[in-house]
């Protein structure tokens, strides 16, 4: 089945699964302990941490904090930075992932939350952000380095300025930028706190990691034992962990088979819409966004019943976010945008990844055009 999904998760890579059977067989001692082949495995585990660091353009490797995804570490920031007994505020952007919103709402409840509204075309306007800085003091900044629906990359490098000028710490979940972008691009958007999940990449489910820098040095995740510099307690898997830099290591390796997925889309989104009358792509060509994502809109019908079509068809898309799948509204993300509930419930989100052929591309073309010409209208 030609898949296009790759923004809600990827297969494991090759890579991935010899690094995890390697690790498992041979590194199977709790880092935490202290005789000799506990010793192997903690000094396994710091190499990881170490390549994962030079990945990434680190400048320390003690900054990685190993988790089990984006949405621990997510949780952990807005629990830190919610400050108990206190009045703290935090800005995020209208079009941040569940992941965030949730403990946002939940941690910031007595507090503030000030959101950051987005354009036509997906991106945060920085102004606004300065505006809603300069109103009130301001504990955590939080913005997501690209868009899981639209694929609208974020001011981030503007944006988290301003808000370091302020005085507070800065949060970015980039987890849609690793395999997608150059990872060492990450520390240039200048997030205290940076996030990623290892299975959006080709690692295993439940693995992930958070980079620490400035402020954001003195996060706790998790409370317990000394692991992780007592910054997260429990035992590291180690065989996870190793998986996923070697997924992100093979990942960084075809940057440019990524890179090669944008004109294929574009060539993709421009016949989508000059052969369904009422079809079109969401974002404008041109805009700056993930090469490998596009969110359109079909011409008429709703598009669970595309996406149920299109996957007795063969092929695998999505309607937005799998974390928010089943939300009455719809998308959050295209609201914030401004799209009517009507355009919201005729989008689909298409994710490639960097072996999707153009074949796969015609194919879904294709296939559209037979699940269009079974709606009325």
């Amino acid at each position: 089945m030609p898949y296009f999904d790759h923004n809600a998760t990827t297969p494991l890579r090759p890579a991935a699964r010899e690094a995890w059977l390697e690790a498992a067989d041979r590194f199977w001692h709790n880092p935490s302990s202290l005789y000799p082949e506990a010793g192997a495995a903690r000094q396994r585990l710091e190499d990881e941490r170490e390549a994962l660091a030079d990945l990434l353009g680190a400048d320390d490797p003690e900054d990685l904090v190993f988790t089990s995804g984006a949405t621990e570490a997510n949780n952990a920031v807005f629990a830190h930075y919610s400050r108990p007994g206190q009045l703290a505020t935090c800005a995020l952007s209208a079009i941040e992932h569940p992941s965030v919103i949730g403990p946002a709402q939940r941690d910031f409840a007595g507090g503030a939350i000030s959101p950051i509204p987005v354009d036509a075309g997906g991106q945060i306007e920085v102004g606004e952000l300065q505006r809603s800085l300069r109103t009130a003091p301001t504990t955590l900044v939080s913005l997501m380095a690209a868009n899981n629906e639209t694929g609208a990359l974020q001011p981030c490098g503007e944006a988290f300025a301003a808000a370091r000028a302020a005085g507070a710490v800065t949060h970015c979940d980039a987890s849609q930028w690793f395999g997608k972008l150059p990872a060492a691009g990450v520390a240039a958007l200048g997030a205290d706190i940076t996030v990623g999940s290892g299975h959006k990449f080709g690692a295993p489910r439940g693995v992930g990691f958070a980079l620490l820098a400035g402020a954001g040095r003195d996060l706790r995740l998790q409370t317990g034992g000394p692991q992780e510099a007592r910054r997260r307690a429990g035992t590291e898997d180690l065989p996870a962990i190793a998986a996923m830099v070697a997924a992100l290591a093979e990942a960084e390796s075809q940057l440019a088979d990524m890179r090669a997925q944008a004109p294929l889309r574009d060539a993709f989104e421009e016949q989508f819409a000059s052969t369904l009358p009422g079809a079109g792509a969401v974002l404008p060509r041109g805009r700056d966004r993930l090469p490998n994502t596009s969110a359109v809109l079909v011409p008429r019908g709703k598009n669970l019943r595309w996406l149920t079509r299109l996957g007795r068809l063969g092929f695998a898309v999505s309607t937005g976010s799998a974390c928010s799948s089943g939300a009455e509204n719809g998308s959050h993300v295209l609201a914030a945008m401004g799209l009517s509930a009507d355009a919201i419930k005729r989008s689909l989100r298409i994710s490639s990844g960097a072996n999707t052929s153009a074949a796969d591309w015609d194919g879904l073309l294709g296939a559209l055009r037979c699940v269009a010409a079974d709606f009325p209208g």
